[in-house]
């Protein structure tokens, strides 16, 4: 797989941006200032150990807890300024890739598409839901599922399932946490290329947690290195693998 080469401008928009952001459990300091920048448009990677804050970070995004300080800005909404109503409007315009694709195993694949759909818009006639839904699943090439039961899918057709519930609402961010984990290097690279795919199809701007060094090489406009609860390194994948640091080194081994 070669790596991804699409430039995003040094003036881009920024659709979502962490300022210094700190967050501590007890003694435990797990954010300590940290900070990152999403351009519109743009794959922006963020690589960390595990227990390094990154499903704090993610959590603090979504407003799921609330940091002890810094800021979240996304879409141009500072969200500890927003009341429920207005983040739950803005929570509309991200999609969420989970860890072990969380579909409803009591759905099938259409009412799990149709869910955030009926959740999130009014008055929405179901012949305009059933085309959304066939157009988004067959962006994820699995339109012939649309009537099956998750049990009955693959894990790679999980998670392909699971991101086009995340694309359904035509989302300006995508958070991806985790994507390729659990996933044979087949199906991850299958995984990896349809990322691709849809930053070109749907011009979104993605934030990427991954553990998984190829799928940084491939989808990545930039990567930012998680250590010691800052942004303690940030460049293109070539730079950051060419780089003399042991730290850095130890990230990419």
């Amino acid at each position: 797989m070669q790596s991804h080469s699409k430039h995003i401008p040094d003036n881009a928009k920024v659709v979502l941006k962490i300022e210094n952001l700190f967050k501590a459990f007890g003694e435990n300091k797990v954010l300590n200032g940290f900070s990152l920048h999403l351009k519109e448009g743009e794959n922006l990677v963020l690589m960390g150990r595990s227990g390094s804050g990154k499903s704090v970070m993610i959590k603090c995004l979504v407003g799921l807890i609330q940091p002890d300080s810094g800021l979240i800005e996304i879409l141009g909404n500072n969200i500890s300024k927003l009341e429920q109503k207005e983040m739950d409007e803005l929570r509309t315009k991200i999609g969420f890739l989970f860890q072990g694709s969380a579909l409803y195993d009591s759905m099938t694949v259409r009412e799990n598409l149709e869910f955030p759909l009926r959740r999130h818009t009014k008055k929405i006639a179901t012949r305009e839901i059933n085309e959304l839904i066939l157009e988004t699943l067959d962006s994820v090439g699995l339109k012939h599922t649309v009537d099956l039961m998750p049990a009955e899918l693959s894990g790679g057709m999980q998670r392909r399932i699971a991101l086009a519930r995340a694309l359904i609402l035509k989302p300006k961010i995508i958070i991806y946490d985790e994507p390729t984990t659990g996933l044979d290097p087949i199906t991850s690279k299958e995984i990896i290329e349809l990322m691709n795919d849809i930053q070109e199809k749907y011009q979104t701007s993605s934030l990427i947690i991954t553990h998984d060094v190829d799928c940084a090489r491939v989808v990545s406009n930039r990567v930012i290195l998680l250590l010691d609860g800052v942004n303690y390194a940030e460049g293109t994948f070539e730079e950051l693998t060419t780089s003399n640091d042991e730290k850095i080194k130890a990230f990419f081994k």
